[in-house]
């Protein structure tokens, strides 16, 4: 006879998988428009470039009319529904109805980033071939940008990608406390992805930029202004709910939005050669 009898332990905690739970752009573009119906439009207005004149030979002071431009985009609706019936529910390990209704609004979250994505994607002006992150890169975009006269300070964003901030930890400008009063190497865990401030800019290390982890890496230098991100934040929903007739559980989560490309000179398209951090086989 066996003098034991081992008993499996499970954890009523689940432990999350690794994706994005949160969206990390929506903070970093223009969300206010006049929402009506499906249309959401965005105001651009400014002076059109105009220069200051004098009086003409007539004694009168040539008036001249503001820029205004109204850009519009049309919401969608978008959602994520997850579906499980009660044995399933009652045989799996962890809370899974929390479960549902976390993975839900993570989808959602993504969505939100995918849609500016998409719209920083068409930018036009762009800092050439792939290369891989220095400092001479960084200047180079944000150069593009003054000469659009585009301002620097709390509204310009980086989205870079984890081997663009891997080749960043490289450079002294970068990591050395002669440059910069943040110890890169010393940032402790916080659950979300990396944001910090250098040279006049908020950079984000974002894991879903397109071609991530391959020679061919897309990432933005922007301004705020430059593009915009219109929601329905009175109409997001995220019902947890039972069906007593079929007896499963649901979570859903929905939402109506859209973005749209405000100011292309506000954007720069900057390729990178991120194959070098790529895992190998």
């Amino acid at each position: 006879m066996a003098d034991t009898a081992f008993q499996t332990q499970y954890m009523k905690e689940f432990i999350a998988s690794f994706e994005q739970h949160e969206s990390l752009l929506r903070k970093t573009v223009t969300t206010k428009a006049d929402i009506k119906g499906r249309i959401a439009t965005f105001l651009v207005a400014g002076s059109g470039g105009a220069t200051a004149t004098t009086r003409g030979v007539n004694g009168l002071i040539p008036a001249r009319a503001d820029d205004n431009t109204q850009l519009e985009c049309t919401l969608q609706e978008w959602h994520d529904l997850v579906r499980k019936n009660s044995f399933n529910i009652f045989a799996s390990q962890g809370d899974q109805r929390a479960l549902m209704h976390e993975t839900t609004m993570a989808v959602i979250n993504r969505k939100i980033d995918q849609d500016i994505i998409d719209q920083l994607q068409t930018a036009t002006l762009t800092c050439g071939t792939a290369t891989t992150m220095n400092l001479d890169l960084a200047m180079y975009a944000k150069g593009i940008l003054g000469n659009n006269k585009v301002p620097t300070g709390s509204n310009l964003f980086w989205l870079i990608t984890p081997a663009a901030e891997a080749e960043l930890m490289k450079t002294r400008e970068f990591a050395s406390v002669e440059y910069t009063s943040r110890k890169p190497f010393d940032q402790e865990e916080t659950g979300v992805f990396t944001s910090f401030r250098w040279n006049s800019a908020t950079w984000i290390v974002h894991p879903e930029l397109p071609g991530a982890g391959t020679s061919a890496e897309e990432m933005f230098c922007y301004h705020k202004s430059a593009i915009g991100h219109a929601c329905d934040k009175e109409g997001i929903q995220s019902p947890v709910g039972y069906d007593l007739e079929q007896d499963y559980s649901f979570a859903r989560a929905s939402a109506f939005m859209g973005s749209k490309k405000l100011q292309n000179t506000g954007i720069v398209l900057v390729r990178h050669d991120g194959s070098g951090y790529a895992a190998q086989a």
